[in-house]
């Protein structure tokens, strides 16, 4: 299928996304998710069987607590990977007013956010698998109901990229974006050879990323400008935590899709690390092997990377290392009178 024919698989539900209501959201998933899908969510919600379970366990309780939920597409890329699988991968944001619980979430009567980063796999003009992190951690910090250790970034609504095309990739740029994608894989090789080979510049930072570019990490780690700020307030507490970082350890797999300057990645995992030293996200160093989800875009300037999307899911962290967020947020909020 060509890319714009992969598109075209998911407009149901970009167009419902707009105006959803119950019946038209429900019926846009089923328009396009085969009965027998596999979905993987992010934690809490894990693993889903077809359009029917993602609606009942997602978005009917997100709809209770947005009634005018809206969902606003930032990035669609779509492809074929090396392993001759069609993706299509959409970065954007859920917003709408806080209205009612969520997760046990208190309501707060304004507009609230959370990024989404969603990939879909399609067989025969149909979804056969799904691979989505939602940023509940977003939600919470807006909600003031986050109850772990103050992010190193900024947070801000996740912007659009600032070329203004990102909804347009599929239709604007020709062929895969080999060029683009090859540059990121090779970033991601060279960056992956710090620290077991040599100190930060055995990373060639410089030789991939724009002078100005924008790391958009999720809530919890924060956003972070130029490589002055990625090192500070993400990869150095990062690494020093888990050290042992590689590129697809162990077999793990990813998958690739690029159009033009746009590039997308997913996998579930697609990184296991040992949390060997103390500090990131002011987790001890408990020495155990934790799974890590990731969901990326790049948009690449003049040959280098200029803003970078990252949804990692981190409540899915805390559960490996057995800490139940939502329900330490549910104590703070009692301790508050709330």
């Amino acid at each position: 299928m060509t890319p714009k024919a992969l598109k075209g698989v998911t407009k149901p539900l970009s167009d419902a996304g707009f105006t959803a209501t119950h019946a038209s959201l429900r019926d846009a998933l089923r328009a396009f998710i085969a009965p027998d899908a596999q979905i993987h969510m992010c934690h809490p919600f894990g693993d889903l069987s077809g359009s029917d379970a993602w609606f009942t366990h997602c978005f009917a309780p997100l709809m209770e607590a947005m009634p005018d939920l809206e969902r606003r597409e930032l990035i669609t890329v779509a492809g074929t990977t090396s392993a001759n699988d069609n993706w299509v991968g959409i970065c954007g944001n859920y917003l709408g007013t806080f209205s009612r619980p969520f997760l046990g979430l208190l309501p707060t009567g304004r507009i609230a956010h959370m990024r989404f980063h969603e990939f879909y796999r399609i067989e025969n003009d149909a979804v056969a698998e799904i691979q989505a992190i939602w940023d509940i951690p977003e939600l919470m910090m807006t909600a003031g109901q986050w109850p772990m250790a103050p992010q190193l970034g900024d947070r801000f609504l996740t912007p659009s990229p600032m070329t203004q095309d990102g909804l347009l990739a599929v239709d604007v740029f020709p062929g895969q974006g080999r060029a683009a994608q090859a540059h990121v894989i090779a970033m991601l090789t060279d960056m992956c050879r710090h620290p077991s080979e040599g100190g930060p510049e055995v990373m060639n930072l410089e030789r991939y990323w724009h002078p100005h570019f924008n790391w958009y990490g999720p809530a919890g780690i924060g956003t972070s400008r130029g490589i002055k700020g990625f090192r500070d307030w993400h990869q150095i507490p990062f690494l020093r935590a888990m050290p042992d970082r590689a590129l697809d350890p162990e077999g793990l797999v990813s998958h690739w899709v690029a159009q033009g300057d746009y590039v997308c990645e997913t996998g579930w995992p697609n990184m296991r690390q040992t949390l060997s030293v103390g500090g990131w996200l002011g987790l001890p160093p408990t020495g155990l092997k934790i799974e890590l989800r990731s969901l990326d875009f790049w948009h690449l300037q003049d040959g280098l990377i200029r803003e970078n999307w990252v949804l990692v899911d981190l409540m899915h962290v805390y559960h490996q290392l057995g800490v139940d967020v939502l329900e330490r947020a549910s104590e703070f909020n009692k301790a508050r009178g709330l």
